[in-house]
């Protein structure tokens, strides 16, 4: 439980947009709201009403209709919503088209040979101008609705424009960081199939630049061998590539803009024919490796209905805001931060390292002005090591400072607070990939307590759950569960009804996304976090504290991704071959994530079983390390390495994950249910394993299960 004397408490928490909020509601529906967590309650017990005047309050562009949501209708039915309604997530970021006010800041990493690289600056009439180019350009090419518009680029401008372009048309946008191997991008990108594909010809990471039309050649090389699809693929030349070869294999950005500005498809005297379409019209499709592994599609309607009420409601963000994440674009952060377009204010992209340089992103803050700071618990943890950067900026224009991807370590706040910043509003935030948006995160209308989320986001029915499906009771650890439906759940896993796809895949799509968030329990939304919620307190409903993924998925440095993502590379180079028996044979494999820092942090454990007779040797380690670095990212890399006589599974044949990270965390082995598994006596020799491990990185700490 954190202090009751909070780091941060609201000047006036009446003059914030969210008591603005509560106003109407008791003014629209005769109720008598006088708090957060009052207007909370009526938000989850009223979902209809809720989300109706949500749409009313923060300028929603578009026809609304008079349906909102079956109030009476259960999670597990995914039901529709605004069922009448037509809009374009692409119109409403664009409805600023102001010649002066700054849309977009592009700031790159240094390097030896750009030392002070310059910023990049686009309006909000000159985003809008490279947008309805990039309109008729796409719709040369023959792009409808429906179609797949695809990137495998670094945040930087034209990388937002694109975006803008195709969801103006209705296609669905899809995305693979730059950062990500060619392979990895590969296999998420035959899945959905995209028609055309923005990239880069270079990526600067740790003041190096590092070319990226290799990666592309072989993505587009994969795309031909493996599903006989040849998307036309337009290169944005960065400046910092020293050739850029355009072989006839891909299209420059700048002669794909010049052609659509020589003509005037998609639009009416000048207007971009914005492409309206259902409030559930599918807008992006994300790959969550943590929950899923799966292509996730998100509805338009609900991730521009949402975003506005976090940014507008909950967060009091103003056009005059400067808003900046680091983000790759890989990331559903980067999809968040776009959405702030619809608010008129300045966002700022980074590409490049937030640690080679510490006093790097302090500095922009300085000299861009930055009022909104968004990051990851990782970040902030490595910046507290070494870094106060209170001592060398002045940072007074910031007001907030987000952190996501893992739990923020209450001694992080007290980081936050004694050497960034005496009074900013510190969220950390939580949500994912699954729902692009927030469970719980920031209000400024509320204090912040010490190692607390603030509160449990309006419209989000969020509650915990005990294993046996019960509620969990006060100040007991749970399972987050969202017992009420929200406009923000996805419409379900790729491929959809409807698509030209076999039945089979869809049908499967289907049961993959029922046994994702619905299996655990009935109708009910299971989120896979472990968490906690508070007492309440100064009307807040009670704040959340993150206790870490209840499911095995991995999160080194803040960054989520699945085991799968690593024992696939594991089966294409060192599968067994029958009939041969090679020294980079790998029989079976199990991949978890081993708590350090003091549970701010997490390792990825790889344990390899070998053929019988084989030893592990450091050039083997070597070859796994290196296929994973290249075919996935630095990321996925284990820390350790270690050979196991045997991999636990279920009887029902799923490798045993959760329990095994629990035992390397130091859970007892009585903590398990041994009688669901089929080879349970094995998880002796994982006892041990854990034992060593914890003894490397010093964390005597047992986990709390």
């Amino acid at each position: 439980m954190s202090e009751e004397i909070p780091l941060y408490a609201p000047p006036d928490p009446k003059a914030t947009r969210c008591f603005a909020f509560l106003d109407k509601v008791n003014a629209r529906y005769n109720t008598s709201l006088e708090s957060y967590h009052d207007l909370y309650t009526w938000s989850t017990e009223h979902i209809d009403l809720f989300w109706s005047l949500v749409w009313d309050d923060v300028t929603v562009i578009g026809d609304k209709g008079n349906h909102v949501v079956d109030n009476q209708a259960v999670p597990a039915a995914n039901p529709s919503w605004f069922q009448e309604a037509r809009l374009n997530w692409a119109e409403n970021m664009l409805l600023c088209r102001s010649e002066h006010k700054i849309a977009l800041i592009q700031a790159t990493e240094p390097t030896p040979d750009c030392p002070a690289p310059p910023d990049r600056c686009v309006t909000y009439a000159q985003l809008y101008t490279i947008v309805a180019d990039l309109v008729s350009a796409l719709l040369q090419l023959g792009l409808k609705p429906g179609d797949r518009v695809a990137s495998y680029s670094s945040h930087c401008i034209e990388n937002v424009a694109a975006c803008l372009a195709a969801t103006a048309i209705g296609c669905i946008w899809v995305s693979g960081a730059a950062d990500f191997g060619a392979d990895g991008v590969l296999e998420r990108f035959e899945q959905v199939q995209p028609r055309v594909i923005f990239a880069v010809d270079a990526v600067v990471y740790n003041g190096k630049v590092h070319p990226h039309l290799p990666k592309l050649e072989v993505l587009l090389s994969g795309l031909v061998a493996r599903c006989a699809l040849q998307p036309h693929a337009i290169v944005i030349q960065t400046g910092n590539c020293k050739s850029s070869d355009l072989t006839g294999k891909w299209e420059s950005w700048d002669t794909f803009i010049t052609r659509g500005r020589d003509n005037a498809l998609g639009r009416i005297n000048g207007e971009i024919e914005w492409s309206r379409q259902g409030f559930d019209w599918p807008l992006w499709i994300l790959f969550s490796s943590g929950t899923t592994g799966v292509p996730i599609v998100h509805r338009a309607g609900g991730m521009l209905l949402q975003a506005k009420k976090e940014f507008v409601i909950c967060a009091d963000l103003k056009e005059e805001d400067v808003f900046f994440y680091y983000t790759t674009t890989g990331w559903m952060m980067w999809n968040f931060l776009v959405g702030g377009l619809s608010l008129g204010c300045t966002l700022v992209l980074y590409d490049g390292s937030p640690l080679r340089d510490p006093a790097f992103l302090w500095r922009l803050v300085d000299r861009l002005g930055i009022t909104i700071f968004g990051t990851s618990a990782k970040y902030l943890d490595q910046l507290s090591k070494d870094y106060k950067p209170r001592e060398h900026h002045n940072l007074t224009s910031l007001r907030h400072i987000y952190s996501t991807g893992s739990p923020l370590a209450p001694t992080l706040f007290d980081y936050v607070y004694r050497d960034i910043h005496p009074n900013v509003l510190l969220a950390s935030i939580t949500g994912g990939t699954d729902i692009c948006s927030l469970f719980a995160g920031m209000c400024t209308a509320l204090p912040v307590y010490r190692g607390e989320i603030q509160c449990r986001m309006l419209g989000m029915a969020v509650e915990t759950y005990s294993p046996d499906g019960a509620k969990a009771k006060q100040g007991e650890a749970g399972e987050l569960v969202c017992v009420r439906p929200f406009p923000c759940m996805p419409l379900g896993f790729w491929p959809l009804p409807g698509v030209d796809a076999p039945d089979e895949a869809v049908k499967a799509a289907l049961g993959r996304f029922h046994q994702a968030y619905f299996a655990e329990y009935e109708h009910v939304w299971r989120h896979g976090d472990h968490v906690l919620l508070t007492p309440s307190r100064r009307g807040n409903g009670g704040g959340l504290v993150m206790l870490g993924r209840s499911d095995g998925v991995l999160n080194p440095g803040g960054v989520r991704f699945g085991s799968s993502e690593i024992y696939d590379v594991l089966e294409a180079r060192f599968a067994p071959i029958p009939g041969h028996r090679t020294a980079d044979t790998i029989e079976d494999a199990l991949a978890v994530g081993q708590a350090i820092g003091g549970g701010v942090d997490e390792r990825v454990i790889l344990c390899v079983k070998l053929p019988e007779g084989t030893m592990l040797s450091m050039d083997m380690q070597t070859k796994i390390k290196t296929e994973i670095r290249v075919r996935r990212t630095p990321r996925h890399v284990p820390a350790r390495i270690v050979q196991v006589q045997d991999i636990p599974y279920t009887l029902n044949g799923k490798r045993v994950e959760v329990p095994v990270k629990k035992i390397i965390n130091g859970a007892p082995l009585s903590s398990i249910n041994l009688s669901t598994l089929r080879n349970p006596e094995c998880l002796g020799e994982y006892v041990r394993v854990g034992e060593q491990l914890r003894r490397e990185v010093g964390n005597v700490m047992l986990a709390k299960y």
